[in-house]
């Protein structure tokens, strides 16, 4: 008997099942759609919930009746919480400088699942787990081309600077 059983076992060990449901919140934020069997969109459909309360705690509005002291704590507390369970920097840097302020007014329900067709090989019932309001497909590459560009620039300088050093050290030396 399962009683006062609240975990989904989803046939796995307890570190697979972790390790599996953060993967699958990792790939939801990044994408801000997943497809999966129900059983395991419906796990991570809380977790993802939890973590996006979570992130919403640093807004300013949640922090105004604090000092500064405890609000700054609060931030680093909630930051450090994140990181530890996302375990990514970018993830957590969208999480809270961008999906936080898209659902600053939602009180909860942040995530959908849409049911789709069984799967044919074993009929598990499968669906897609979204972001309420979420970004197409194309405004997540334009984002992700800016990031790179942005980066690229930026180490292209480096790379210039780089260059006129060993430019200006051969001038040296030929000159010695």
């Amino acid at each position: 008997m399962r009683k006062k059983n609240k975990v989904k076992q989803l046939n796995r060990s307890a570190d697979h099942r972790k390790a599996m449901i953060q993967n699958m919140v990792i790939s939801l934020l990044r994408h801000e759609r997943i497809e999966s069997s129900v059983a395991k969109l419906k796990v991570a459909r809380s977790y993802a919930e939890r973590i996006i309360t979570r992130a919403k705690r640093n807004l300013d509005a949640n922090l105004v009746n604090l000092d500064e002291k405890k609000k700054a704590e609060t931030v680093l507390h909630n930051t450090r919480y994140l990181y530890t369970h996302l375990a990514d920097q970018e993830i957590v840097n969208k999480l809270l400088n961008d999906l936080a302020n898209r659902y600053a007014t939602r009180v909860g329900g942040y995530t959908r699942i849409i049911r789709l067709v069984n799967r044919q090989s074993d009929n598990t019932a499968m669906g897609i787990l979204e972001l309420v309001e979420r970004k197409t497909q194309d405004e997540l590459k334009e984002e992700v081309r800016q990031k790179r560009e942005k980066s690229a620039g930026s180490a292209k300088g480096k790379t210039e600077v780089k260059a006129k050093k060993e430019k200006k050290e051969k001038k040296v030396a030929k000159a010695k």
